[in-house]
Parts: C-alpha cells; sequence; structure tokens
C-alpha cells in the first residue's frame, strides 16, 4: 500500500500590494468630458453632496467653469447627464483659482441686480454701487450714497443739484450758486417758469403771480 503525501496548502490570502493594486484598479474611470482615464479619489467631484459625479475630473469641471463664466453665467449647472443641479460655489471653492472664484462672484452679483435701476456713486473718492431697490427710477431723484452718505441726483448721475431741477445743472457756475440752491431748496422756494426766479409763497390761494 503507497504513501500518500499531502501537498501544502496554498495561501488564497491576497497581499497587501495585490489589494493596493486590486483597489487602483476598482477606483480608475473614464471621464465623459475628456474622455481619459482617470484615478479616484483625488479627482472624485463632489458637489456639496448635492450630486457626485465620479464620470466627470476635476479637470474639466474647472475648464467647465471658466467656460460658462466667460459667458457671463452665474448659474451654472453640473454638466453631468440627467443631473439639473446647479454647480455650488463655496463647494467648487478648493478646486478652482482664487482669480476664478472672484469672477464667479462678480458674475453672480451682476445677476442678482440684473434688472434694477442702478448708479455709481458721482464723487470719484467714493464710485459705490447704488441700487434702486424700491422702483420708481423715473420719479427717484434726491439719493444718498450709502457709503460717503453724501447726496446726489439718482436721475443725472451728479452731486446733488440743490434748489435746481435736472435740466437747469448747466446754471450752476459757482459756489454761490449752489449756495443759493440750497437756500432756495430749505425754504422750498419754487421757480417761475417765466423768468426762472425764485418765488415764495408767504400766504393765500396756491395760485402765485411773479413780479
Amino acid at each position: 500500500m503507497g504513501n500518500v503525501s499531502q501537498k501544502p496548502q496554498q495561501n488564497t490570502t491576497p497581499t497587501p500590494q495585490q489589494l493596493q493594486l486590486q483597489d487602483s484598479s476598482s477606483t480608475t474611470f473614464t471621464c465623459q468630458i475628456c474622455i481619459e482615464p482617470v484615478t479616484l479619489p483625488n479627482t472624485k467631484f463632489n458637489n456639496n453632496n448635492l450630486c457626485t459625479h465620479p464620470l466627470i475630473c476635476t479637470d474639466c469641471i474647472i475648464k467647465y467653469i471658466q467656460v460658462k463664466l466667460q459667458d457671463n453665467v452665474s448659474d451654472i449647472k453640473c454638466p453631468a447627464l440627467d443631473c439639473h443641479h446647479s454647480l455650488d460655489p463655496l463647494s467648487c471653492r478648493p478646486k478652482i483659482t482664487h482669480q476664478l472664484f472672484d469672477k464667479w462672484c462678480d458674475v453672480l452679483c451682476d445677476s442678482a441686480v440684473l434688472g434694477l435701476d442702478r448708479v455709481y456713486c458721482p464723487d470719484r473718492e467714493c464710485s459705490a454701487l447704488v441700487i434702486n431697490e424700491c422702483g420708481g427710477g423715473s420719479k427717484l431723484k434726491r439719493c444718498v450714497c450709502p457709503n460717503c452718505k453724501k447726496p446726489f441726483c439718482f436721475r443725472c448721475k451728479v452731486p446733488w443739484h440743490a434748489g435746481y431741477r435736472c435740466n437747469e445743472i448747466g446754471e450752476i457756475r459757482d459756489q454761490n450758486d449752489a449756495a443759493f440752491g440750497v437756500l432756495s431748496e430749505r425754504n422750498k422756494w419754487m421757480r417761475c417758469p417765466g423768468c426762472r426766479h425764485c418765488v415764495e409763497r408767504v400766504e393765500g390761494c396756491p395760485f402765485v403771480l411773479c413780479r
């Protein structure tokens, strides 16, 4: 009767090197935009947990944002197929440059005030953006800049011409004319539509006869 020799069992437990190779192969995908093989997790795009698309690499997302901002698009939609979420700027901030993020903020601000009456403060040392959020732009005249606190005319976009109408600001020749305009506005003097002299109604009916 022959002897039976037992062969040693092979170790089927994968080594750490084999696990690393398997993990590397399982986390490699092809980007839908650039059609290039990409390895996770460093290139995984996460849109503030709104949508996670490992089939799009971060480099393509950055280029996609650049193109949209060049077209002044503020609400940038996710480029993934069948996804209707918008990209979150704060979520994309760590992935993009500071200049690109600042550009995104500027486009968002412009889109927020689009359609609203807006002017820049006529004071050269200020030049702050002033927005008419209350409406009535055709009637709005005297306005105070929230930044430098100086009054200006919202309609003709010049420093406030006290006592003068918008079509009369050419009559302000020096500081004396400006001071007289402030005095007439304070005393509520009105100008005669014929001779343009200031008239004050002391008493009586609202009909005034200019001298």
